[in-house]
């Protein structure tokens, strides 16, 4: 058998950290794993989950397995922060899944299942992982264009190369804070999209692991909720990993919205039938902890409010270092984007050089974690960028 071993390439954002980790330098900056980290450079757990996670100790609840379907209350209160007050609540199937990855990967086998042939159109630059998990699942993956024209999503060249798309189709978009971009629509945009699916009869997936880390909890759903109040059937995979920091708890859901209830058992039956003969059933303490938090929400969406300001303030400064040192546009852009990335207009030979001569790590299509920063290494890192795109031209 191991003599058919293949020969992979390793992920190259793991490869990066470890070059990181070796790195003997004291000035070094990790802006590579896609984690939130506080002033101190630490992925902190946030005192609410430490108080649910006391409290789940002490009551000692059974950890018997529970529903194929995951936590029955975490479902409830995800589909409930996802949709807001929409009335179209009750249209909605919702399943704990094992994170936002595991999401993705159980709607990937629900549409390779029931319509094998549709193709799946990915922004690029996107999410380093939605097109494995798809082709994973035995699917096709077309790209389309997702870039900016003065810090706004150049939606253009986003139908220009979503033209081919036909009937049947999945148009995979990021609900908030692009990943890697930080570059995400205007509301008049997401109603773009919106008429381009119902004309075209694309299905829409939203893939929203960032809701609190843009603007706000409700203002990052903005975009979602305007589509479930116009499209009948739309595909969600949503996440705890960002907004609660359950990143290694593995905490998601998976949703199919459609009006159709009648559909509703046979559609829930299916995807825990995905779910059994991948994982059998999520583990629930990420969910349990999830819950607790969603049961009084304002202490958490306080301790969320600070990350999310956190990050603002960092890109405020590093913009404004930017334009006083007269940088070029092209990176002043990073004050108008959203959530932890921004995606340097850097070649992956300038990316080499941030890393070699000012030991500043981002990954190779310019992609850095602004979370990752420091107050105290924001001018470095703006001196940095500087030089870097000087030393090229």
């Amino acid at each position: 058998m191991l003599e058919n071993l293949p020969i992979v390439q390793g992920d190259p954002l793991w490869a990066l950290l470890h070059q990181f980790n070796a790195d003997q330098r004291d000035h070094k900056i990790d802006m590579l794993v896609g984690v939130y980290r506080d002033e101190t450079g630490q992925t902190p757990v946030m005192q609410q989950v430490q108080k649910a996670e006391q409290k789940l100790a002490a009551v000692a609840e059974s950890k018997s397995y529970k529903m194929l379907s995951g936590n029955l209350e975490f479902n409830d209160h995800m589909a409930k922060f996802l949709l807001g007050d929409s009335e179209r609540f009750s249209d909605q199937c919702t399943i704990q899944t094992v994170g936002g990855s595991g999401a993705l990967r159980v709607i990937a086998d629900f549409v390779a299942t029931l319509s094998p042939d549709a193709v799946i159109w990915n922004t690029n630059p996107g999410y380093l992982n939605h097109r494995p998990i798809m082709e994973g699942a035995g699917l096709n993956v077309e790209p389309f264009r997702w870039q900016h024209v003065g810090g706004v999503l150049d939606i253009e060249a986003c139908f220009e190369d979503l033209e081919q798309a036909k009937e049947g189709d999945i148009l995979l978009l990021h609900g908030s804070c692009h990943n890697p971009s930080g570059v995400d629509p205007s509301l008049a945009q997401w109603q773009q999209f919106i008429d381009f699916c119902l004309a075209k009869k694309v299905v829409p997936f939203i893939d929203i692991a960032y809701q609190g880390f843009g603007d706000g909890p409700e203002e990052d759903a903005a975009g979602l909720r305007l589509f479930v109040e116009q499209v009948d059937f739309m595909l969600v995979a949503a996440s705890c990993s960002k907004n609660m920091g359950l990143y290694c708890e593995r905490t998601g859901v998976a949703m199919v919205i459609t009006n159709d209830h009648s559909q509703h058992a046979p559609l829930r039956t299916l995807l825990e039938r995905i779910t059994r003969a991948n994982y059998s059933m999520p583990p629930n303490h990420g969910a349990a902890v999830a819950s607790l938090l969603f049961s009084d929400p304002e202490p958490w969406l306080a301790e969320l409010s600070v990350c999310r300001e956190r990050i603002n303030d960092l890109r405020k400064a590093l913009g404004n270092l930017l334009l006083e040192m007269n940088a070029p546009v092209s990176l002043q852009a990073v004050t108008r984007q959203k959530g932890m990335f921004s995606l340097l207009p850097l070649t992956p030979e300038q990316m080499t050089a941030l890393r070699e001569k000012h030991a500043i790590y981002g990954m190779l299509n310019g992609r850095i974690n602004i979370a990752g920063l420091k107050q105290a290494q924001v001018s470095y890192l703006a001196k940095a960028l500087v030089d870097v795109m000087k030393s090229e031209c």
